[in-house]
């Protein structure tokens, strides 16, 4: 009999509306890593949530090392050695490093002898030592609201390993992170295999599944698909069975046709809150009928480019023109009704309501106009039209239809719903920052078409995104920025992925 440490058998789990867990069976070795590959949505989160406690399987056993277990709640499997590293982390933004990571087994020390207190001292020397010994390396005594969302990722990392965790669960560990932290992140996965631990990988990312995981179990529509060795099975296999159909890697792009300039910026300087400049004298123009993309690495101003045209953030000086009408002074709402729809790269904190349902996110353009609202007064049968018509053109994935709350739906579903309200405003500019971010590949190539789409529509489409794949497939003209500056603006097809790759490092042509 194999050696295995988890064995889920059987597991079906339902919420209102929908099966999450349809009689899932998995058995994962010890000191592997086992990767769950799906769909947004597929029931990849909801399974392993179960595993740590979070919910009770409706139907189903499980077992760790071999014995029937039932867990109640995540103490219950810390218990049992088990640790998850969820999608959104679950630190406290105005607690230390080492007080988060002691939350809850805190060591002790006695003042005057009598006193119980918490030894933070020892509590910051013991997470020194430990970040040090799997290459983690944090300061302890940083507040958590102070450091960057890789550092965060190795905090929840080494709340695992200090309440010893030996069966660690990475929820879509690599969705907010740069191409070069979601190296660094494999390398430590790797490097926990090495030291004996067991490693279950929620993801929906092919490329790292073939880089590091063992074996992979495909979900489609919370149904266990197949349980595939990882090299011997091709991307394209697993992508097909992952979105139940044929994957087209390559969408079919026509030959621009270029209109008259939908958007002129030029000269903006955006300053940060410590009036330091993030962007620094920016000019370019968008045609309509146009994809121009801004490549660059993460933090070199191109969200503040899109903020500020967009009217999120002031710009210090310079203009922004749409349509040949100046829109540098107007409010958001005055933008957007002169024809600017966004997709933000925050889609939680800035494109949706978590606490609204479906059809209210939906409708969040347009719910002052009228049919939404007749004498001030909201008209929710339109709500519910608009809500039903989006759910079935954009494939939006929802339990309780319009009255679904956004808290509830993936990650993936929330920016379906985004980019389909957005769309569907038929604005002159469509700004797409990180729009593929965190979802899956048949996501991913739904979301390139629709851009596509839009832009021989006529469309002017900024887009702003960290993979420089996604840019070289879907760009018409490409600007490079590096330290807030535009460095290069050139036609895509003049431009190798060396190139852009050169410009966004900032070495500059001779």
């Amino acid at each position: 009999m194999e050696d295995y440490i988890v064995e889920m058998r059987h597991i079906t789990k339902r919420f209102p509306g929908i099966v999450a867990n349809d009689d899932v069976t998995i058995q994962v070795k010890r000191g592997e890593v086992y990767a769950l590959l799906g769909e947004n949505g597929a029931g990849k989160s909801t399974l392993m949530s179960m595993l740590f406690g979070m919910y009770e399987p409706d139907i189903g056993e499980i077992y760790i090392q071999g014995e029937k277990v039932k867990f109640r709640s995540s103490n219950d499997a810390t218990a049992h050695n088990i640790g998850m590293v969820h999608q959104h982390f679950k630190l406290v933004d105005n607690y230390t490093v080492a007080e988060n990571i002691v939350l809850g087994v805190e060591p002790m020390k006695k003042l005057f002898g009598v006193l119980p207190c918490v030894d933070i001292k020892t509590a910051n020397r013991e997470i020194a030592e430990l970040s040090k010994k799997f290459g983690l390396e944090v300061n302890p005594t940083d507040k958590i609201e102070d450091i960057p969302v890789s550092v965060r990722q190795r905090v929840e990392i080494l709340k695992m390993l200090y309440r010893k965790a030996e069966i660690l669960i990475f929820d879509e560990p690599t969705a907010v992170l740069t191409p070069q932290e979601i190296e660094f992140l494999l390398k430590i996965i790797d490097e926990l295999r090495k030291g004996g631990k067991t490693i279950i990988l929620i993801t929906h990312k092919i490329e790292e599944i073939k880089k590091i995981a063992d074996r992979c179990a495909i979900l489609y529509r919370g149904k266990l698909v197949n349980v595939l060795d990882v090299k011997s099975t091709s991307s394209q296999d697993m992508a097909n069975m992952m979105v139940g159909r044929q994957v087209d890697f390559n969408p079919a792009k026509k030959p621009a046709d270029y209109r008259g300039t939908v958007l002129e910026v030029k000269n903006l300087t955006v300053r940060n809150a410590n009036k330091f400049d993030v962007v620094k004298d920016v000019s370019f123009q968008i045609r309509a009928g146009e994809v121009f993309a801004i490549a660059g690495v993460s933090g070199n101003g191109q969200v503040e480019v899109a903020d500020a045209i967009a009217g999120l953030t002031k710009a210090h000086s310079g203009s922004i023109t749409l349509g040949g009408k100046d829109i540098t002074a107007l409010s958001i709402r005055q933008r957007t009704e002169a024809g600017i729809s966004y997709i933000p790269e925050d889609r939680q904190g800035v494109g949706v309501f978590l606490d609204f349902n479906l059809g209210d996110n939906l409708a969040l353009r347009k719910y002052y106009k009228a049919p939404f609202s007749k004498n001030g007064i909201l008209q929710f049968n339109e709500f519910e039209k608009n809500a039903n018509e989006l759910i079935d053109r954009y494939d939006i994935r929802c339990g309780q239809g319009r009255k679904t709350s956004l808290r509830s739906m993936s990650g993936g579903n929330q920016q379906k719903a985004i980019i389909a309200r957005e769309i569907e405003e038929h604005a002159k500019l469509i700004i797409f920052v990180q729009p593929t971010r965190g979802l899956d590949i048949g996501a991913i190539e739904n979301i390139h078409r629709q851009i596509l789409e839009e832009r021989d529509k006529g469309t002017a489409i900024l887009l702003i995104s960290l993979e420089l794949d996604e840019i070289m497939e879907l760009a018409d003209t490409i600007g490079v920025i590096y330290n807030g500056q535009l460095l290069k603006i050139a036609d895509a097809s003049t431009l190798t992925s060396h190139d852009v790759g050169k410009y966004m490092m900032g070495v500059k042509e001779a």
